[in-house]
Parts: structure tokens; sequence; C-alpha cells
């Protein structure tokens, strides 16, 4: 997990081809102008979905994880919370497409918005979309950067 300024996205250069192919379209596109929904970077490598989300409380809901692709997420307004743990819990439903989840407690949190970004890689267990300081809805953009070949 990366938590950071979108200005200092450059200094993960070099930990994965398609994380560079990221942050260059980051660096040089505004996100707030892409469209609702799934923007294309590199075909199934790299894409973004842009969205309105409902943020949630903690409390019952379980963090998720990724075995494929690592989660950029963040916010174009609003601030969400997060979750992250890495105490592996039991499994929650069945694992689809490329999302499971279990039932893990978060033991770090933070929060999104103001230029931040946080960056889950695969298997690590995050619970995105967490309500804070009276913030129930965000505007944000979740990039799906593709880990596992």
């Amino acid at each position: 997990m990366i938590c950071d300024t979108l200005q200092h996205l450059g200094r993960y250069r070099g930990l994965h081809p398609n994380l560079d192919t990221v942050i260059d379209y980051l660096l040089t596109h505004d996100l707030a102008a892409l469209p609702l929904g799934r923007t294309e970077v590199d075909g199934d490598k790299v894409f973004i979905n842009l969205m309105d989300a409902t943020l949630h409380p903690d409390a019952g809901y379980h963090p998720e994880y990724h075995k494929i692709y690592a989660d950029l997420q963040a916010d174009l307004t609003g601030s969400e919370g997060w979750g992250y743990t890495n105490l592996p819990g039991a499994e929650i439903g069945e694992f689809t497409g490329d999302c499971g989840f279990q039932d893990s407690a978060s033991v770090v949190t933070g929060a999104l918005g103001e230029g931040r970004f946080v960056l889950f890689f695969p298997e690590e267990l995050h619970k995105p979309g967490l309500a804070q300081h009276g913030c129930v809805s965000v505007r944000k953009a979740v990039v799906k950067i593709r880990m596992e070949e």
C-alpha cells in the first residue's frame, strides 16, 4: 500500500511497467475532465473507472482484495476514508471476477481528497468508500493496474 499526494506520484516510477503507464497518464491528463464510467488507458492493462460513490460507515463492511489488479484511488470531489490490513481473515462469499472479501478488521486508516491517492496492491485487504467528517458522497477515480499476467 502506498498513500501519498498526486504531486509525488512520479516517485513510484520503476515499480511496475503498468504503474509507469498510469504515472505518465495522470501527470498529463486531468481526471476531472474524464467522463463517468470506464476510460481505457492501455486496454485491460490500465483503465480508469470514474464514478459517483455513496460512502458508507466502516461497520458492517468487509475489506476487499484483488489478485490481478492494483487499485489506485483518488477523490475528485469530497473526501472518503479507507481502511487497510495485512491480517488475513476468513473468506466472505466466493471470489468472483477479480474481487474477494474477508472478515478482517482494518488496522490502518486514512483519508483521500485534497490531491491525495492511495494505491492498494494485489492481495492487500482494503476497505474504500468510508464516510468521514460528514462527507457522504464523492466523485472518484479508481485506476485499475494489471499487476499479474
